[in-house]
């Protein structure tokens, strides 16, 4: 089966539940990379004709330039290993490609966009916003920037190109635009290419890129910024798998251990099929080299194991509004006594995933999550190329 190329599961919290500071994983995954250089040409696909203005963006860095007048572009210093480049512009078929891209390559990657007029009434730009509009807009912004204590501190700042289908607990969301997103609470302004966003009481998934840009922001307002970057950086899944490539899991703060799972629905392209099930068991992980197989390269590695891994992140305790959204969400949760690690799922309904040296799953969307991993959404998202140890 063809699954979509940019498609982000996540799913609410399962199984159980003073940030301190760690130092850098010190391993393959950290040596340093000459970076790369990306050039070429935007055109149309019909009619060969330049296409200025087009956006080039690395999905998920900071780094993307719009094409010139003769529809060329040229993106530097981009870290070598796996990338996403998307490409998009108004009135065409946006065009993304997984590269894996050499040290110190300048590479040449022109890019044809297949026309995609937009008809009359195909996509409206809601004008006015009835209540009904305002209610699932709610219930996108929960669902798409998070609920976690960051979440209050961002803010969509045109919600005017916003759309949705279906009810509360079973929406659809389209953007005539792309989405302009301002984080106040981690101090960068993303631009969101949303290209579909489905939401139900148990599952969420959306296909979009993101481009960051940091924000300008006094002394104190950089310092800010800084402590809650690494905040919601220590303990994420990119965390984890940094931590695992250098092989210091312990080090980290993490355990890790296996969940059987007791039922798992066949891989589909649904975005409202039911979650698998895990069994009540655990057990530690002693050998990572259950989970973690040699990759093509000495730069790869590849995730590979039946079942789930559930992950403890002993650096910090799960959060109210963690524990709120669990239980809303979920149905779980309920009345628990002390606090409970930071614990979260991973699995993967698409096989075997492809790791490179920079922690990045070559197919950005391979390892399905659950829990806190699932929790912390784009008010936690960072660039790609962030590192609290840089």
């Amino acid at each position: 089966m063809r699954f979509p190329s940019a498609l982000f599961f996540l799913f609410g919290a399962l199984g159980i539940g003073m940030l301190s500071v760690c130092s850098a994983p010190a391993a393959h995954a950290q040596q340093a990379r000459s970076p790369a250089t990306l050039v070429g040409l935007i055109t149309d696909a019909e009619t060969g004709d330049p296409l200025p203005g087009a956006n080039v963006i690395i999905a998920g860095s900071t780094r993307g330039v719009a094409a010139d007048e003769n529809g060329r572009y040229e993106l530097r210093n981009i870290p070598a290993g796996a990338q996403r480049l998307y490409v998009t512009v108004l009135g065409y078929a946006p065009e993304a490609r997984n590269l894996n891209l050499r040290p110190g390559a300048i590479e040449v990657i022109d890019i044809a966009l297949e026309p995609a007029p937009i008809e009359i009434g195909e996509v409206v730009v809601e004008a006015e916003r009835d209540d009904a509009w305002l209610r699932r807009f709610e219930r996108f912004k929960e669902a798409f920037i998070g609920a976690s204590p960051n979440a209050a501190d961002v803010e969509i700042l045109n919600p005017e190109v916003l759309s949705f289908s279906g009810r509360v607990s079973n929406l659809t969301a389209f953007a005539a635009a792309p989405l302009e997103i301002e984080n106040n609470a981690l101090g960068y302004r993303l631009t969101f290419f949303l290209k579909e966003f489905h939401t139900t009481d148990s599952r969420t998934r959306w296909d979009g890129e993101p481009l960051f840009e940091a924000l300008d922001g006094s002394m104190q307002e950089e310092a800010a910024w800084d402590e809650r970057r690494r905040t919601a950086f220590m303990g994420s899944f990119h965390h984890l798998m940094l931590a695992l490539l250098a092989e210091q899991p312990e080090a980290q703060q993490f355990r890790l251990y296996m969940r059987p799972m007791s039922s798992m629905p066949a891989a589909t392209d649904s975005p409202f099929s039911p979650p698998p099930r895990m069994s009540g068991n655990r057990f530690p992980l002693d050998d990572l080299s259950d989970i973690l197989k040699p990759g093509e390269t000495a730069d790869e590695r590849i995730l590979d194991f039946e079942g789930a891994v559930e992950v403890v992140y002993t650096g910090a305790t799960e959060t109210d509004a963690y524990r709120a959204w669990q239980q809303r969400f979920t149905q779980r949760g309920g009345t628990r006594r002390g606090e409970r690690f930071q614990t979260s799922q991973i699995w993967l309904e698409r096989g075997p995933a492809t790791i490179d040296y920079k922690g990045d799953v070559v197919d950005p969307y391979g390892v399905t999550r659950s829990g806190y991993f699932a929790f912390k959404r784009v008010a936690d998202q960072l660039p790609k190329e962030y590192r609290p140890w840089q």
